[in-house]
């Protein structure tokens, strides 16, 4: 039996620490009480909004005239060969960092550059969360979702799960799929890392792009790095109540990559295309760090961050997004795309 929660703010549950009220709030701590809070709100023909860890998520001022759902499953199951490594699948509710370090306590190597990283571990398929040179699409294998069209438990694998940058099949079909678990399949690390793929994090560590290093220190290498832009949340660090980084790098046609003033940063990618920095973009439309508007800003620490300083509201926020991105635009000609959720309200 799921339990209903007193009326919230959504403020309370989203890391920018934004969003009006909730009609209403169900807290489900069981698979079956995930299922079945859905799938009652579905059959009532309610709006239903989940939320795991608040991270990627800006809620309107007005709040959610639905059923929010908050993911609170637990449970980490781990099948292990010594030979091959390991498969571990993992409830929709865990937080990812948690996991993340028990997966390099255990010598296990393929997530170690996404650590520090906030919200739910059934999050990350949704936009295959990357950093420094990792996704999650490198090591999931399958997820396990409630398909709420045909109304039953499906596992998707891999292949069928559509994964690019920032992308997938539950971003393509966003109200379809209620991820229930994640199954990641892991190699034994030897105590070393992945290849770094990453040039900064490379430089960090002493090595190069290509190189392993050890296990550990490139956890604790990745939380540094991320701590000094503000990455890592901290309650009394205004800089790290955003939803991370508030706009996806634009890929852009080689042509379009050739127009960008010189310096601009160009890394080719395995179809042709270029990928290009938005925070460099933001950063030389004069935009620089702690660019404020009232209560809301640039993160003091990095720019791609759109920040609540403390009594802000997702209009101002919202507000200094368009600013930010329609002075991309004119100054050279490249539209940035949002890459939180926007619940109630678009960036039109």
């Amino acid at each position: 039996m799921t339990a209903s929660v007193d009326r919230m703010d959504l403020s309370e549950v989203t890391t920018l620490r934004l969003g009006g009220p909730a009609q209403t709030v169900v807290e489900a701590t069981t698979e079956a009480e995930l299922i079945d809070a859905v799938r009652t709100a579905d059959e009532a023909g309610e709006p239903v909004l989940l939320v795991g860890g608040g991270s990627n998520l800006v809620v309107s001022d007005a709040g959610f005239d639905g059923t929010v759902v908050l993911v609170r499953t637990r449970g980490v199951d781990v099948s292990a060969d010594a030979c091959s490594g390991a498969m571990v699948t993992v409830a929709a509710g865990e937080d990812w960092d948690q996991f993340v370090a028990q997966v390099v306590e255990r010598d296990w190597e393929g997530v170690e550059a996404l650590s520090g990283i906030p919200g739910s571990v059934g999050a990350t398929p949704i936009q295959n969360v990357g950093a420094y040179g990792q996704e999650v699409a490198d090591t999931i294998v399958s997820v396990r979702t409630w398909d709420r069209h045909e109304k039953r438990v499906r596992t998707i694998m891999f292949t069928n799960l559509g994964f690019s940058y920032r992308h997938s099949r539950f971003k393509a079909e966003p109200d379809r799929f209620v991820v229930l678990t994640v199954a990641f399949q892991f190699r034994f690390a030897g105590g070393l890392s992945a290849p770094i793929r990453y040039g900064e994090l490379a430089r960090r560590l002493g090595v190069e792009v290509g190189e392993r290093a050890p296990l550990q220190q490139v956890r604790e290498t990745v939380l540094e790095l991320r701590r000094g832009k503000g990455m890592v949340l901290d309650p009394q660090d205004h800089d790290t109540w955003s939803a991370g980084s508030f706009f996806t790098n634009p890929i852009l046609t080689p042509d379009a990559a050739a127009a960008l003033p010189e310096g601009a940063p160009r890394f080719e990618q395995p179809d042709g295309t270029v990928k290009t920095s938005a925070a460099w973009l933001i950063d030389h439309a004069g935009f620089g760090k702690g660019y404020t508007r009232g209560a809301v800003g640039l993160s003091g620490k990095h720019v791609l961050a759109l920040t609540n300083r403390g009594g802000g509201t997702t209009a101002e926020l919202l507000d200094l997004a368009r600013e930010v991105r329609d002075g991309v635009e004119r100054e050279f000609g490249i539209r940035l795309v949002n890459e939180p959720v926007l619940v109630g309200d678009a960036l039109v």
